[in-house]
């Protein structure tokens, strides 16, 4: 059990940077720095790991571990939960209400780093990048003609921070992009010059598709062997979003079949459920997949920004503060 006047924040992250760490312990707190054992994240943590760490502990700044009932109710001093990050769908937002802890998210922090992953992304796999270099360590300096971006009809699912980073990069490239989203803007589609579309008319129409929604029983899976099957032969998806939102397994027979042009993968299913690990395994076997493990977000800068904005929304639920704006997600206080 904690006290009120208590400032222990366990962080169960690795590169938690000095500047994060001042913060915190220039505005009060205990810093505990748990980071997971190396080729491991913080999900992969028992709970009852999490919970000797957690012992005690009035903030945590958090990666992808899975934030149960059982879990809060087991440590009833902890009163603020700080994604570094922005997505939620691992941490039981209701239990944390009903409970009264707060629950933020770095809100604005690492929305340029995915971007600029997506379209790496982009690039790499329309180029060939993976599949050039195999051939050049086998001896063959061929050259394989790629896809430029340039021109090309872009597909956004989803519309949020970091699909309008998506947007403005895209600019520069001088794509027509086309979005599906629940909630679309006019008067953003008219300043970004977007088109709000159904998603079958984005499929059919888009060379690449990206998608950029949240993880949530309405999306899992959207994309499934009927979507995959509606795209353009010979165009590429890009998923920098979440795994579930792909069935990986649909997505393989669609490379297999030569249907899909190629992926740029920066997550999977088997994330979240080991199960799916053999279809990752194939996944990254094919010469016209390249990816990366959950790493778009991972860039020095975006990280120092999300570490310090996770920090700073701490501080605030424990001086009984607001957090900066657009962070809070679940709010349990009286």
């Amino acid at each position: 059990m904690t006290s009120a006047a208590n400032r222990k924040v366990v962080v169960t992250q690795r590169s938690f940077d000095d500047r994060s760490v001042a913060y915190l312990r220039d505005h009060g707190c205990e810093v505990a720095l748990s980071p997971p054992p190396p080729g491991t994240g913080d999900g992969d943590l028992a709970v009852d790991t999490l919970r000797r760490m957690l012992d005690g502990a009035a903030g945590w700044i958090v990666g992808h571990a899975h934030v149960t009932r059982p879990l809060l109710e087991a440590l009833p001093g902890l009163r603020v939960i700080a994604r570094r990050g922005v997505g939620y769908d691992r941490v039981d937002v209701a239990a944390a209400r009903d409970l009264g802890r707060v629950v933020t998210i770095a809100a604005g922090g690492n929305e340029g780093a995915v971007a600029d992953h997506t379209i790496g992304l982009m690039i790499a796999v329309g180029r060939r990048f993976r599949e050039s270099q195999m051939a050049m360590l086998a001896g063959d300096w061929s050259i394989l003609n790629g896809h430029d971006l340039s021109g090309k009809t872009v597909g956004l699912i989803g519309l949020g921070r970091i699909g309008k980073s998506v947007v403005r990069r895209l600019s520069g490239f001088a794509a027509t992009v086309l979005v599906h989203t629940r909630t679309p803007d006019p008067a953003y589609a008219v300043e970004a010059g977007v088109d709000y579309v159904d998603l079958p008319d984005l499929l059919r129409r888009s060379d690449y598709v990206s998608l950029h929604a949240p993880l949530t029983p309405a999306t899992r899976f959207m994309i499934d062997a009927s979507t995959l099957a509606a795209m353009k032969k010979g165009a590429f998806l890009i998923n920098t979003a979440r795994g579930g939102l792909v069935d990986d397994g649909a997505l393989l027979a669609a490379l297999r079949s030569g249907h899909l042009g190629g992926a740029g993968l920066d997550v999977f299913v088997s994330e979240g459920d080991p199960a799916y690990r053999p279809i990752s395994d194939a996944l990254l076997d094919l010469p016209n997949v390249v990816a990366t493990p959950h790493a778009g977000a991972s860039s020095h800068e975006g990280l120092a920004l999300t570490n310090l904005i996770a920090a700073r929304s701490v501080v605030a639920v424990l001086d009984g503060t607001e957090p900066p704006p657009g962070c809070i997600v679940a709010d349990g206080r009286p």
